[in-house]
């Protein structure tokens, strides 16, 4: 069971009226609601994962819910971020979360702190609230807030999502493993696409969301069995759910017997392929040669289905996955500008190329995105 940082008070009448459906629970009662009104629950994200873990939370009655989020809600956001509705576009995400909150429970203090999770606040914002969910869609955020977790003595609702698959564990609790005990480094830069490249289920972090949500009220609780050295799958195509058995490792990195991780680091996030020498080529030079009529070979190395969305015009679309048995498609004498959806498969692209002999490539900053952004917003973003 938690202990909150918050004096439990008592329920008002309107409050025992919300809640009844928990107060006929004797895991929950009248004490059991009182802890989740004292408990304090910090949100890292108000996305995907993050939606559904602050609504449900919030519900419940968790008396501070805290949102750390720096984004604004984007159209296609909305296929599975349902915190956000479409009036939303371009609003905070946290101004858009804290109202969709406050409507459905006025009684919840949330509290938003709009920035990176980063190690200039990790420390501060972790030690002031009993539980963290982790929403994060990256993997230098999601170690970062595994080791603070660790730190501070915090636990960790943590979950991830990718295509059709999703998995959650509770990490950092006292006795239990942490992230680094079963990926104890980050993968390379890029090696792992994300959901932005890869695509996601929309109803999938909702799935997560809520288990993460439901294991945060049971440590607060002190009921059931928490994922804790457990670690959940669940396939949405076959429509099961495998669980595995993550016990706490002795040599971890940062929660074992000898940790070697004694201060928080942020892992570099760097699109950048190991060794490359990109040339950035900016959308404004591209947009000024095409008018010129000296277009540049456009090499877009998305997949089909992106390039099905938008496509710069006159690009030729090659797949990164596919680029080293199609290299002779290209002239390794021409000069070729690279572009993905927003810069960091067209740096690897780039990286390869140089390293075959092409030496006049350039990659698009900023990829396609930054080409709607800039010159033609009419172009659908994704």
């Amino acid at each position: 069971m938690i202990e909150s940082n918050m004096d439990s008070g008592g329920l008002t009448t309107r409050e025992r009226q919300r809640y009844s459906r928990h107060l006929l629970l004797p895991e929950v009662g009248e004490e059991g609601q009182r802890r989740l009104k004292a408990a304090r629950v910090l949100c890292v994200g108000a996305g995907g994962l993050g939606s559904p873990a602050a609504l449900y939370l919030a519900a419940a009655g968790i008396g501070t819910l805290g949102l750390v989020d720096f984004d604004a809600v984007d159209i296609s956001n909305l296929q599975r971020q349902i915190i956000h509705g479409t009036p939303d576009i371009g609003r905070s995400k946290l101004q858009s979360a804290q109202s969709r909150i406050q409507s459905l429970n006025p009684e919840v203090r949330v509290e938003t702190f709009e920035a990176h999770f980063s190690v200039a606040n990790a420390k501060t914002l972790v030690e002031q609230f009993d539980v963290i969910v982790d929403g994060t869609d990256n993997f230098p955020a999601r170690y970062l807030v595994n080791d603070a977790c660790v730190m501070y003595r915090r636990p960790n609702a943590w979950g991830s999502i990718f295509r059709f698959e999703g998995q959650a564990s509770v990490f950092a609790a006292p006795g239990g493993p942490c992230y680094r005990c079963l990926h104890p480094e980050p993968p390379p830069p890029g090696l792992v696409p994300s959901c932005a490249e890869a695509g996601v289920l929309g109803v999938l972090p909702g799935i997560i969301g809520t288990i993460q949500a439901t294991e945060a009220l049971k440590l607060i609780l002190g009921i059931g069995e928490p994922l804790i050295g457990r670690f959940l799958v669940y396939d949405a195509l076959k429509m099961r759910f495998r669980e595995l058995k993550l016990p706490k490792d002795p040599d971890c990195p940062v929660c074992g017997v000898s940790p070697v991780i004694t201060t928080l680091h942020e892992s570099a996030e760097s699109c950048d392929a190991p060794g490359s020498r990109a040339h950035e080529f900016s959308v404004g030079e591209l947009k000024a040669r095409i008018d010129a009529g000296r277009p540049p070979v456009v090499l877009d190395v998305r997949e089909p289905s992106e390039a099905a969305i938008c496509r710069l015009p006159g690009a030729r679309l090659i797949p990164l996955g596919e680029l080293p048995r199609r290299l002779a498609e290209l002239d390794p004498s021409a000069e070729i500008v690279v572009h993905c959806k927003s810069g960091g498969r067209s740096t690897r692209a780039v990286a390869m190329l140089q390293n075959k002999g092409f030496t006049r490539v350039s990659n698009l900053t900023g990829g396609i995105l930054n080409w709607i952004n800039e010159i033609d917003p009419s172009l659908a973003r994704y």
